[in-house]
């Protein structure tokens, strides 16, 4: 009771932490995941591919695939490695490409909703997925994935931050200290977030990377009205 914000509408919690806390008692779960997979899910089912979100890039993500009828995406982010959790690697999918997405953050939360809606939520489509989310229900919660440290361990990340508050910003209800942080996050830098996050620790990784062109895609504000939606298991564009 003491962690799940019940008291407040609009609500904001870090990681799997977060989901497990908020997802029971929200009516909308949205999960933010900006420089990688909310990105790419956005880009992707706003082309009609079908995203099936899973945790583990091994063995059993093979086997996964084979059995919902999909292409595994690649686990190296490199240009030449085919779909992956690089936006631009989707930016030419085809429609009805079924595609697992392995990813230790965006994807694992969505998989621990339980039977909450669920929905993903990027700076490219943040007001439309803060515009729907409302048309649902009034007990919003919005989840930050953060990064991982390499012992496993989250890592808040500015990018993030400034998504969830992003989608905040366009919400009413009454929302609770943590997710005013958020917003005042999205505040402190909407002016100029693609300078920002590149200058933060996830972009300058990306940049020193060669994704560059990642880094803009998902930096780009409010320029979609695609709502993925988690439907049995797999993200889909809600019509």
């Amino acid at each position: 009771m003491i962690f799940n914000q019940s008291e407040f509408d609009l609500r904001c919690e870090w990681g799997i932490g977060g989901v497990m806390q908020l997802a029971p008692i929200s009516d909308v779960v949205v999960i933010v995941d900006v420089l990688s997979f909310s990105t790419c899910v956005e880009i992707a089912t706003n082309r009609g591919a079908i995203i099936f979100p899973y945790r583990w890039q091994d063995d059993t993500a093979i086997a996964y695939a084979q059995s919902v009828n999909a292409t595994l995406a690649s686990r190296r982010r490199t240009p030449s490695a085919g779909y992956s959790l690089s936006p631009s690697s989707l930016d030419r999918i085809p429609a009805g490409t079924r595609l697992v997405l392995p990813s230790p953050n965006g994807a694992t939360l969505s998989l621990q909703t339980g039977n909450t809606l669920t929905v993903s939520g990027c700076l490219r489509n943040c007001q439309a997925i803060a515009e729907f989310a409302q048309s649902c229900g009034t007990q919003i919660a919005v989840i930050p994935a953060g990064e991982r440290w390499e012992d496993g361990s989250l890592r808040p990340s500015l990018e993030d931050a400034i998504g969830a508050g992003a989608i905040l910003s366009y919400l009413q209800g009454k929302p609770s200290p943590e997710a005013k942080a958020a917003m005042v996050t999205f505040q402190m830098f909407r002016t100029d977030i693609a300078s920002a996050l590149s200058q933060c620790s996830s972009g300058k990784e990306l940049i020193s990377r060669g994704f560059s062109g990642d880094l803009e895609l998902a930096t780009a504000l409010n320029v979609s009205e695609c709502i993925p939606i988690c439907r049995d298991r797999a993200y889909i564009r809600h019509i």
